[in-house]
């Protein structure tokens, strides 16, 4: 099988980190796989924002929990760094060129080593008054609306679990 193949077929989302800190060539990577998704007419118009500080981290973490009802919850699994993914509202392909991104944002961290989950409600979060104030401090246009969250990280064994069966009926032929 090549390694492109193989690679699709090892990722795994993990949900707890080591308290370490990726490192910038890893994310650098994960990035520019981002930037190479498939878009709509190559209009590329979906916006990456990467969270490394932790301040920020904790602040887009809070909002993301805000939307589950509850504001204490640890969305992010303790993961360093946080991509956030945004899609032009006005666009009728930007969620979907949003949603590729996110795509190749997992399975290049799986290709570099680093570990991967994806936490959705960034559209709720950044609907917020605080999301919106995040938003225009990182240079977001307002038609652009939260697609997606990818944590990153170095995982530890208990944060990941074995692929699930495949369901049936998943493939038709015709």
């Amino acid at each position: 099988m090549s390694e492109a193949l193989n690679n699709l077929l090892s990722r795994r989302s993990c949900r707890a980190y080591k308290n370490e800190q990726i490192k910038d060539e890893e994310l650098d990577a994960v990035l520019k796989a981002g930037t190479y998704a498939p878009t709509g007419m190559n209009k590329q118009s979906p916006l990456i924002v990467a969270v490394q500080s932790a301040d920020v981290l904790a602040k887009v973490e809070k909002l993301n929990a805000a939307v589950t009802g509850n504001p204490d919850a640890h969305t992010f699994h303790g993961a360093p760094t946080v991509v956030v993914v945004f899609a032009d509202s006005e666009s009728p392909l930007g969620v979907s060129d949003a949603n590729l991104v996110l795509g190749n944002l997992l399975n290049a961290a799986n290709a570099v080593g680093l570990d991967s989950c994806y936490i959705w409600r960034a559209k709720e979060s950044f609907e917020s008054e605080e999301g919106r104030q995040l938003k225009k401090e990182w240079g977001i246009p307002d038609n652009y609306v939260g697609a997606g969250n990818v944590i990153l990280g170095y995982g530890i064994p208990e944060g990941k679990k074995e692929a699930a069966p495949r369901k049936e009926g998943y493939i038709r032929k015709v």
